[in-house]
């Protein structure tokens, strides 16, 4: 699968405890990240991971235009929701993609956690089970 990984200042140790805990899970997949972020889970794990810009400089708008594309399949982007962001439309427009994409997006520890376990568990496409929900009859029994 291809995972998005975005974390605000904040947030980022936070970002780097949970690649570093689910490290097993995460190398059979190919990561991307904004570019910061990217560069410190890097270094504290050595997870190759794709970089793009920092979020301020374009990175989510990066990230979006990946799930526009149908190119990726899972995000986790913990976000600090106690400080204001300059790039904050870039933010929602972000959140705003993955729902309109159905890609499954974490934007706090606990859900970044069930969707990790999720994976390694071998609940792989997400949407694959959507898609087959949405296609079965309905049923009034």
């Amino acid at each position: 699968m291809k995972i998005a990984l975005i974390a605000h200042d904040r947030k980022k140790p936070l970002m780097i405890k949970l690649t570093t805990a689910y490290k097993a899970i995460l190398e059979k997949h190919e990561l991307f990240a904004t570019g910061t972020t990217g560069g410190k889970i890097t270094e504290a794990t050595g997870l190759k991971v794709h970089r793009f810009k920092s979020g301020p400089l374009g990175g989510d708008q990066q990230i979006g235009a990946m799930i526009s594309e149908d190119q990726l399949d899972l995000v986790i982007f913990l976000r600090d929701p106690l400080a204001a962001q300059p790039h904050e439309p870039d933010v929602t427009a972000l959140i705003r993609l993955s729902d309109v994409y159905e890609i499954p997006l974490a934007t706090n520890i606990g859900t970044a956690e069930v969707l990790l376990r999720g994976l390694e568990a071998g609940f792989l496409d997400f949407r694959t089970v959507v898609h087959e929900l949405e296609n079965r009859p309905l049923s009034l029994e």
